[in-house]
């Protein structure tokens, strides 16, 4: 742990405070319609709402709103699932590959429509350009702007008073796309070009070696995709190195612009929310507890990494460097932790490190992270309404601590909301936990591991929990490229995304239906640092409660056999 390595951290911190408040103002702006008089804009919107044959300002209510989620999502997929089948016969395919096998091909689909990423092949030799391009890079747009539309309809929910209706969703994801995720990955690529990453739809080239050998270095639209797979939380890579690969992450400076995109919405998105409550402050507090725990993660990462290796001791070796396996010199311990950590709690998928040749408590952190139900920033809307649901759930622990009604931001917090909160918190862990289990019994699961013992039972934990939490990232020695771990999986994703999505808007329903009650000397103040803590202490309480078992007989238990040899 290193002075330059914490000033890298501190520029990171600054670089993201920085733009916090300026990106929620403007997403306030853009989700309360005023966007559409933005000169040279305006026209298209109204233009994209004609031919769709949408009126933006016929609301919906929860279930029209959550329904036509569902449909938009549905048709994204079985058109991923059709590009990927009939890839060998569509254009932009200079090294003409062929078709996907049925079930890796609705893995994928799955993985990035419902915004995780989850990748069984190498990009780089599986994919034609126009799959990386028509299909996974344009499910990246499509699903961050999902998420963020669930958000604000959550947020609509908690300032409105009386209303039947949670919004538009057609009008959500078109403004959302439109207003904030083109803009920003146009210039986040023009970026990423500047420093290296290539933009290119001619083929791979042939290239000598030292030793004389022949070597196909693969390119094409890295830079276009790169932008997007980190600003909308997909993280899906061009390469099967993912951001490892000098072609997408080729320069330090890169490096760090690549991990404030992971993050950029996820936090600004807490603003928005305070803005639209009519409270910033309220805002500031979900930011709070979101910060909190993303720098205890940190620490806890980036000390891990640095310790290095415990087994290198015997053979002799300079521990002083860290734990550099896996991870990539041009970046060292403390930009591969920063990413690592920012990674796993804004549950982006993209790796600048291997995460399975980290260190059993590095490696257990970032699956903790995942295990929080995706709400330390969290991907773009899923954070904030995912760090919403634990504050429902603060509110009311405090009620019944006090013997008072539970109430958050002038909403009473009754049964309705807390059964749906409770549904949509248990999904990630009932469903980690139940395939887990049958992975680690059954020979298909089992044959899929690279290790044996903890480090194999981790493996199997963190596919899953991966894939539940939307994330995407993963152990690298697991084998998952079979029909057992893809439709399983695909189970996990589409549970983790559509059963926690569905409760939310449930709740942002019955919110935006009540009438705001005045405040009275007994109410919880939500917007000080007090009730930063209670959410905190709620969300590690419910995951520890959780997970830590499951934890204790994977990274825990192969750390502590570490120590003992």
């Amino acid at each position: 742990m290193t002075p330059r390595g914490w000033l890298l951290i501190a520029l990171f911190a600054l670089f993201v405070l920085a733009t916090i408040r300026p990106l929620g103002g403007y997403m306030a702006f853009v989700f309360s319609g005023k966007c559409a008089s933005i000169r040279g804009l305006g026209w298209l919107e109204r233009s994209l709402f004609r031919l769709a044959g949408i009126d933006p300002s016929a609301e919906q209510d929860w279930l029209g709103y959550a329904a036509a989620l569902l449909v938009f999502n549905l048709a994204g997929l079985v058109l991923l699932f059709a590009i990927l089948l009939l890839q060998g016969w569509l254009p932009l395919n200079p090294q003409k590959f062929g078709a996907m096998a049925p079930d890796l091909a609705l893995n994928t689909a799955v993985s990035f429509v419902t915004n995780t990423s989850w990748q069984a092949y190498a990009g780089e030799t599986a994919l034609s350009y126009f799959s990386q391009m028509a299909g996974i890079t344009a499910q990246s747009f499509l699903s961050a702007a999902t998420g963020m539309a669930v958000a604000i309809a959550m947020a609509r929910g908690f300032a409105r008073h009386g209303f039947d209706t949670v919004g538009n969703a057609w009008a959500d994801v078109t403004r959302a796309t439109l207003y904030i995720l083109l803009p920003i990955a146009f210039v986040g690529a023009l970026f990423l070009a500047w420093q290296g990453v290539p933009q290119t739809l001619a083929g791979s080239v042939e290239a000598g070696t030292l030793e004389g050998a022949a070597q196909t270095i693969a390119r094409g639209p890295v830079a276009s995709q790169e932008a997007i797979k980190l600003l909308s939380g997909d993280g899906g890579g061009f390469f099967n190195a993912n951001s490892a690969h000098p072609f997408e992450n080729p320069t330090g400076v890169g490096n760090l612009v690549e991990i404030l995109l992971i993050l950029l919405i996820g936090a600004a998105l807490t603003n928005t929310f305070g803005r639209m409550a009519g409270n910033e402050r309220q805002g500031w507090s979900l930011f709070g507890a979101m910060a909190l725990l993303f720098a205890v993660g940190l620490c806890v990462v980036y000390a891990a990494e640095s310790s290095g290796n415990p087994h290198f001791a015997q053979f002799g070796v300079d521990r002083a460097s860290g734990n550099l396996e896996g991870k990539e010199i041009r970046f060292g311990v403390a930009g591969s932790a920063l990413f690592a950590n920012a990674t796993t709690t804004a549950s982006d998928g993209a790796v600048n490190a291997m995460h399975d040749s980290f260190t059993p408590l590095g490696g257990g952190m970032l699956m903790a992270n995942m295990m929080m139900d995706e709400v330390i920033v969290g991907g773009p809307g899923s954070g904030l309404f995912g760090m919403l649901l634990y504050a429902i759930v603060a509110v009311f622990i405090a009620g019944l601590m006090v013997g008072r009604t539970p109430e958050y931001l002038g909403k009473k917090i009754e049964s309705a909301e807390i059964k749906m909160a409770m549904v949509a918190l248990l999904v990630v862990p009932a469903v980690v936990l139940a395939l887990t289990s049958v992975a680690a019994v059954l020979p298909a699961g089992l044959e899929g591991r690279a290790n044996p013992g903890a480090h194999g039972f981790s493996e199997l934990l963190y596919a899953y929990t991966s894939a539940a939490a939307t994330n995407g990232s993963a152990f690298a020695g697991l084998n998952a490229n079979t029909p057992f771990f893809n439709l399983t999986l695909a189970l996990a994703m589409l549970c983790g995304r559509y059963l926690v999505i569905v409760p939310v808007l449930a709740i942002a329903g019955s919110l935006a239906a009540k009438m705001k009650i005045p405040v009275s000397p007994g109410t919880l103040p939500t917007d000080r640092p007090l009730f930063v803590f209670l959410i905190v202490a709620t969300v590690v309480l419910f995951g520890a409660l959780t997970f830590f078992p499951v934890l204790a007989l994977g990274p825990l238990a192969e750390h502590f056999a570490g120590l003992a040899n």
